[in-house]
Formats: structure tokens, sequence, C-alpha cells
């Protein structure tokens, strides 16, 4: 019998894991616009989500099926966050501010391959550089890793957009959301 009830309790936890990660890529997936893909997922994040909760309520005699089911919900969470990160969907708009001229930094990137603007701005302390590069997510921190060595006083923010249009990527981009919404 205890054999048993630890197996209950280890597929509990395992079926719940792999629910909440199924299900934080499948909200990824909408956020980033896949919206055919998240479709399909949602499919098999309901099938997943029946057999759970199905296991936790005719085992709620023992307290640590509820636990499992919330443990495996919290690890779940963590490994759809990780399986998101890998997978590095869309793109991020990488804004760097410098006050070394000299460095010429923005065609040392441009010469890597990003796309810069740049133009002159004014901080508290004086004139700065102001850049705006877009990149793929996929290329992140391999693109903080080239500005620091170029810059190890550059002051870095990125955020994700919502929509592109126009400008260097226009193309590329366009590519992309063409065979991600066929």
């Amino acid at each position: 019998m205890l054999e048993g009830t630890f197996g209950v309790i280890i597929t509990i936890f395992i079926v719940n894991i792999l629910y909440v990660a199924i299900s934080t890529v499948r909200l990824l997936l909408t956020m980033k616009g896949y919206r055919y893909l998240a479709a399909v997922v949602s499919v098999l994040e309901m099938i997943i989500y029946v057999v759970a909760l199905s296991l936790v309520l005719n085992n709620l005699n023992n307290i640590a099926n509820v636990l499992a089911y919330a443990v495996g919900y919290g690890v779940g969470l963590f490994i759809g966050m990780k399986i998101e990160e890998r997978l590095a969907l869309g793109y991020i708009t990488v804004n760097v501010i410098t006050k070394e001229y000299n460095l010429d930094l923005p065609n040392q990137i441009r010469d890597k391959g990003y796309g810069v603007t740049s133009w002159l701005a004014n901080g508290r302390d004086g004139e700065r550089m102001m850049l705006e590069i877009l990149t793929p997510r996929k290329n992140e921190r391999k693109l903080y890793k080239e500005i620091i060595a170029i810059d190890e006083k550059a002051f870095i923010v990125s955020s994700e957009p919502k929509q592109i249009h126009g400008g260097f990527w226009v193309k590329h981009v366009r590519r992309q959301q063409m065979k991600k919404h066929q």
C-alpha cells in the first residue's frame, strides 16, 4: 500500500510539473503572437490538467497528494520559464548610453551584424551617445557581452517591442511573422 501511495504522490508531482510548464509556455506563445501554436499546445495542456486534477481529487484523503500538486505547480512554473528563456522568442530593443565617443561604439556594433541607430543625448553630467539596437532575443546575452567588452561603463537597458514596422529589420521580421502565421 505504501508503494501505491508513493507512486500516486510522484505521479501527481510529475504530471503537475508538465501541466504548469506547458501552461507557462502556452501563455508566452500567446503573448508573443504565436496563436496557432499556442492553440495546439493548449490541447495538450488541458489533457494533462484533467489527469493531474483527477489524481488529486480522487486522492484527497492524503495531504501529501495536495502538497505534491502544489510543489509540482511551483516547479512546473520555474521549468516553463526556463523553457521560454531557452526558446528566446521575439525581439528585444537594447538601449545603450555611453560617454565614450572615441570608441565608435555604433560602428563596432554594426560591424558585428547589428542594426544600430545612434544620436547625441544630454544627461545629468553632460553629453552622451545614445544607441538603439534591435536584435532577436536569442542574441541578447551575446550583445550585452560585446557592448561591455567595448565599453564596460556603458549603461544598458533592454525591452521587448510589441510591434515592429520599417527600418533595417523589416524584411527579416516579416519573413519570420509569415512563417509563424502559416
